[in-house]
Formats: C-alpha cells, sequence, structure tokens
C-alpha cells in the first residue's frame, strides 16, 4: 500500500468516525432541548400531566420542530460539532451559553408571536435545563477521563508534589496540564506569589499559599518535591533572590523557558527546564548599541577564526544575526566547524557561508584564504586555553597563539582588514601559567601591530571565565553530579570572574564598533565568584544535598593556577566609553622593534621544541612569574 493510499484511508477512517459522533451528539441534542422545556411545563403543574392546559401542550408540541431547527442552527454557526471532547475548555462553555441564551430568547419570541404565551417558569426552568444538558454532554467525557486518570494515578504511582512560584498567566497555564494530563505524575498542590491581593486566594481550587519569603516553611508544610518557577517577566535580581530561597529546600527546581514562549502559548511541562547556574548569578547582561554594531557587520565580508569554539560558534550566530554578506569560518576542529555550519545554514540561509578547516599556524592556508575572501572584519578567537593542559606542553602554547596571532594579524593588515578583534583573556594579567604569558604575548603582537599600521583597525577584548563553554568549570561539574560525584574542586579559597558566552560576544562585538587601534577593552564583570560556591549550588539546584547526595573534594591548585584573576595590570589606565560595563585599558609603552626581534628568538626558540621555553617568555612578559602559580592569595 502506497503513502497516498494509507493517507485518504486514514482520512476516510476519520471522516466515518467524525460524521457518526456528530450524529450521534445531534440526535441527543435535539431530545434534550425538547425535553427540557417539556420538563419544565410538567413542573409547572406539580408533575400531574393531566392539569397542563390543552393549549399549553398545543404550543409546547407545535413549537418543537421550528425551535430544533434554530437551536441546531445556532449549534452549527458556532461550531460545537467540530470541538474535541477530550479537550473541552472555557471556551466550549462560553459559546454552549450563547447559543443557550439565543435559543432562549428565540423560544420566548417565537412561541408568543405565533402560538400562546408561555408560563415563565416555563422559559426559564427550560433554558436552564437545555444548558445544563448541553453543556453536561460536552464536559463529561473530559471530566470522565480526569477523574479514571486520577485514580490510575493514585493506585499506581506515587505522585510528586508541585509548587509554582507565580500565580500569572504562566503558572495557570501549567495549573491546567498538571490537573489534566493523565501522565504526568505530580499533583500541584499550591502557589506562590508576590502580589498580595493574590494571598490567600483560590486558581481554580489551588491555594496562593505566601511570597518568596514563605517558600521554606510551604515546603515543608505542604511536602514540596518540586518548585516551578514561573515568572517569564521578572528581573534577574528577583529571580536570583527567589532561586537563593528555593534552593535550599532541596527541591528539584525548575523554571519556563522565558517571555518569548509565554508571548507564543509555549509554555506546558514538557517545556520546563532546570535553573541554569547563570540565572543564580543574575547580573544584568551587557546592553548592546545595536546600530553600531550594525554598522560595521551589516554587508561585511567576516572572518572568524576559531570559529567552532564556544566564543568563536556564538560569534558567528550573532554577525548572521546582524546581516553580514559572507562569514567565513576557520577552525582546524572539523566536528565542531560541521556543528555551528549546519546550524547557520538552517538559521541563516540568506548569509553567504564558508566552512574552511585549516590552522593558524599555517601560513600558506591563511594566506589562501585572505586572497580568496578578502575578509573585512576579523574576529580572532582560535587559541589554546586549557591552563592544565598547556603547562605540560609549553611550546604548543606558544606556537599556536602567539605566532597564530601574529600570522593572522599580519596578513590581515597585508590584504586591507579593516577591524581585527583579538579575544584575550584575563589570565593574561600578571600571569602565572604559560597559557595566560601567551595571550599578553598575544596583546603585546597585536599592540605593536597597531602603532606600525594606519590601515588595520587592532583592538584586543580581555574577560573572564565563560560560563558553559568547552572545557570549562560547569560542564564538568554537571558531569560529576549526573555521576553521582564527588565534585572536584582545586581549593574552598579559589575565585574566579564569570560571564555568560552571549556577554562575551556582546563585549566583542561592541569592541569591535569603539575600537580605533591598539585598545584593550575590559568588562566590568562585577564581582568574583567561589568556584566552590558554584559547586554547591550546582549540587542544590538538581535537588541534592551537599555531603550527603554529592561530596565536594578539595584536590589542590594545579600547576600555573592562581587563587584570583586580574582584569587589568597596574600600569593600566582605564577609560570610560558610552557603554557603562566596557572600559578601554591604556597600551603600555614598549620598544617595538626590541620586541619583533626578541619574538623571532621565542620562535626559533620553541620550534627548536628548546627546553626553557618559559624563561624565554619571562624574557618578553616581566610580569609573567611562573613560581607564584599557586602561593599568591585572594585579597
Amino acid at each position: 500500500m502506497t503513502k497516498e493510499m494509507r493517507r485518504t484511508r486514514r482520512e476516510k477512517k476519520f471522516w466515518y468516525h467524525w460524521v457518526k459522533v456528530s450524529a450521534l451528539l445531534c440526535l441527543y441534542d435535539i431530545l434534550v432541548m425538547n425535553l427540557a422545556y417539556g420538563l419544565a411545563l410538567l413542573v409547572r403543574f406539580d408533575m400531574q400531566f393531566q392539569q397542563i392546559p390543552r393549549e399549553f401542550l398545543r404550543t409546547w408540541t407545535l413549537y418543537a420542530p421550528v425551535h430544533t431547527v434554530c437551536t441546531l442552527i445556532l449549534l452549527v454557526v458556532f461550531k460545537l460539532y467540530r470541538s474535541i471532547w477530550r479537550f473541552a475548555s472555557f471556551d466550549e462553555l462560553e459559546r454552549v451559553t450563547i447559543v443557550s441564551i439565543l435559543s432562549a430568547v428565540l423560544h420566548v419570541l417565537g412561541t408568543m408571536a405565533f402560538f400562546e404565551r408561555m408560563p415563565v417558569s416555563y422559559y426559564l426552568f427550560g433554558a436552564i435545563l437545555m444548558y445544563m444538558g448541553l453543556t453536561g454532554i460536552r464536559f463529561s467525557y473530559r471530566f470522565l477521563r480526569m477523574m479514571k486518570g486520577k485514580a490510575t494515578v493514585d493506585s499506581n504511582i506515587k505522585r510528586k508534589n508541585v509548587m509554582i512560584v507565580g500565580a500569572g498567566a504562566a503558572g495557570q497555564t501549567l495549573m491546567r496540564e498538571y490537573k489534566q494530563s493523565e501522565k504526568l505524575n505530580s499533583r500541584l498542590c499550591c502557589f506562590i506569589d508576590d502580589n498580595p491581593n493574590k494571598l490567600n486566594r483560590l486558581v481554580d481550587g489551588i491555594p496562593v499559599v505566601g511570597d518568596r519569603h514563605d517558600i521554606p516553611y510551604m515546603v515543608k508544610k505542604y511536602k514540596v518535591d518540586k518548585i516551578v518557577i514561573a515568572l517569564p517577566t521578572a528581573s534577574k535580581e528577583d529571580k536570583k533572590e527567589i532561586i537563593n530561597i528555593a534552593k535550599e529546600t532541596g527541591c528539584e527546581l525548575l523554571t519556563i523557558p522565558g517571555t518569548y514562549q509565554l508571548i507564543k502559548g509555549e509554555v506546558s511541562v514538557s517545556s520546563l527546564r532546570q535553573v541554569s547556574i547563570e540565572e543564580l548569578l543574575g547580573r544584568d547582561s551587557i546592553k548592546m548599541d545595536i546600530q553600531e554594531v550594525s554598522d560595521y557587520i551589516k554587508g561585511r565580508v567576516v572572518l572568524v577564526t576559531g570559529g567552532g569554539g564556544s566564543i568563536g560558534s556564538e560569534l558567528c550566530r550573532q554577525i548572521a544575526k546582524y546581516g553580514a554578506k559572507t562569514l567565513i569560518i576557520f577552525d582546524i576542529y572539523e566536528n565542531s566547524a560541521y556543528e555551528i555550519q549546519q546550524e547557520l545554514k538552517r538559521h541563516h540561509p540568506e548569509v553567504e557561508l564558508h566552512t574552511l578547516i585549516g590552522s593558524v599556524r599555517d601560513v600558506g592556508c591563511l594566506e589562501k584564504v585572505f586572497k580568496t575572501y578578502h575578509p573585512e572584519v576579523v574576529f580572532h578567537a582560535a587559541a589554546h586555553k586549557h591552563v592544565p593542559l598547556m603547562e605540560d606542553s609549553p611550546n604548543e602554547a606558544i606556537k599556536n597563539n602567539v605566532f597564530g596571532t601574529f600570522n593572522t594579524a599580519r596578513i590581515a593588515n597585508e590584504h586591507g582588514t579593516k577591524k581585527f578583534v583579538l579575544i584575550s583573556t584575563d589570565k593574561a594579567v600578571n600571569p602565572t601559567n604559560i597559557m595566560g604569558a601567551s595571550k599578553r604575548l598575544c596583546e603585546m603582537v597585536i599592540q605593536t601591530m597597531a602603532r606600525q599600521t594606519t590601515g588595520t583597525q587592532f583592538a584586543m577584548v580581555r574577560f573572564g571565565n565563560v560560563l558553559g563553554s568547552n572545557g570549562s568549570v560547569i560542564p564538568l561539574f554537571k558531569k560529576q553530579i549526573e555521576e553521582g560525584g564527588p565534585v572536584t574542586v582545586t581549593s574552598p579559597d579559589i575565585i574566579r570572574y564569570f560571564m555568560t558566552i552571549p556577554e562575551a560576544v556582546s563585549l566583542v562585538l561592541t569592541a569591535g564598533s569603539y575600537a580605533k587601534g591598539g585598545e584593550i577593552f575590559v568588562l566590568d564583570m562585577g564581582e568574583p565568584v567561589k568556584i566552590a560556591d558554584l559547586a554547591k549550588n550546582l549540587i542544590k539546584l538538581s535537588g541534592l544535598k551537599v555531603g550527603e547526595d554529592i561530596e565536594i573534594k578539595y584536590t589542590g591548585l594545579r600547576p600555573g593556577e592562581k587563587l584570583y584573576e586580574e582584569l587589568l595590570m597596574a600600569e593600566e589606565g582605564l577609560k570610560k566609553t558610552d557603554n557603562n560595563l566596557i572600559f578601554i585599558g591604556e597600551p603600555i609603552e614598549m620598544d617595538d622593534d626590541t620586541f619583533l626581534i626578541d619574538l623571532a628568538e621565542l620562535k626559533d626558540f620553541c620550534y627548536n621544541e628548546g627546553c626553557d621555553i618559559r624563561s624565554k617568555v619571562k624574557e618578553l612578559v616581566p610580569t609573567y612569574h611562573p613560581e607564584n602559580g599557586q602561593s599568591v592569595s585572594a585579597h
């Protein structure tokens, strides 16, 4: 049997079933609408049929066909034979009410105009009985299914008690699904809402029992297992406070996706996700000047080196969104490059996309890319970034980070690139590891390039750790929690600055619009966060208890690792920009000719696999102190 034949067969089966059900419902409606007024007439005369006057019986009998036709037409016009009974809702109830009222009005007018005026109780009681009959059949199926499902769940599954924080539109949507679905092994027991007008009231039978500060007490009172935060329009500060309160209860925490899903009507239990650590940090995102970013991205040819990485791939997404004419993804790792390529093809088919596999250490490959595509804007995100791995392979850190940057910047300048933005790190400030020292050398390379050319505007962006990036602590902690622990933290005192990937990319793009040549852009990243606190919060957000369900194990600082990171060296003064979260660090004066000679010697040394690369690097980076990696203390 062909697909077309199967589809035709399914359609025939559907229409046969629909006609059969509609016909039965129609017969039921005809019976109800006439018996309702007949019963009303009988009740009017104390259930004594012989006492009913002959003219009243005649009017009821003769008007019955007219009443039937008029009411059936109303039922069809208001599409009450096209509803799906299992999803009968207030919409159906509203339409049945309108039909009943109109039918009653026509009944009064019709009998009075053409037959006999009937008793008032006949009209009133008849209309009520008909309304009850028409409504009852349409909601009985849903009610019976709900009671059956409830009995099944009660007998077979121990249901989890659910608390919803937020009794607004999103919370009420979730409430209806929790109450109606047979498949959810959860029972909604209460709402929490900060609106004092809702306190101690019922929302469709579910009590609003308190505000955010009552969450711990109400969790114990109602034996809550799961807390759902349904606050799509709440501020980040409010969400952060609520999450901080809720995570201490030991309940599983879930949240709805956001305002966009609420507007589109996509809020459902299936769309709930776990509360993320980003929401717990609760810091406002960078406010971007969209026009400024669009002005230098839209219609341009843009190259992103390391375009498959965490920062690089997000750069590609936002660059495509801002209307780049051509986007070139350049990466040595084919799997990640392929993933972002396929994503952009689906979401931004209007962008001319080229995905190239190659290394920034390969000068010939870079030359070919620039000769072929002539990129006008370059974001250089390609780098080795893992501190412990680079401590074991220091020569590779210098080859890839320093000379990869040098190659890309030099060739970009030679081919007339207008803007070149380097992705740097806070680890470049007073570095104690070879990765940080290599990134400081990258900054020095870019600053030297900026002073020696007027054609390309070079700039650098320096920020801290990125939440959820490849190899960061958050994915590692999550995996360790999934495996039952322990969660490993190097030190209880280690602290870091954190930002989200979109925030980091917003900074990079904004820096590109501000760049004039040689600037180091620094983000005001707020307060640093203890890594141990991140680990504890992730455990709590998973509904587990620290020390009972999951242990935290302190392993000691790794080679080259600092207890804290800095964003600025003492010599670098800060200047404000138009964005109050972005500042400019002044370039440090240096002898460019001497630096380039020393850089050439460093290249020969590392490519000859010299054994003491750290000493050579220290000669070029005076602030590099590898011996201090584990001895610094937090301020």
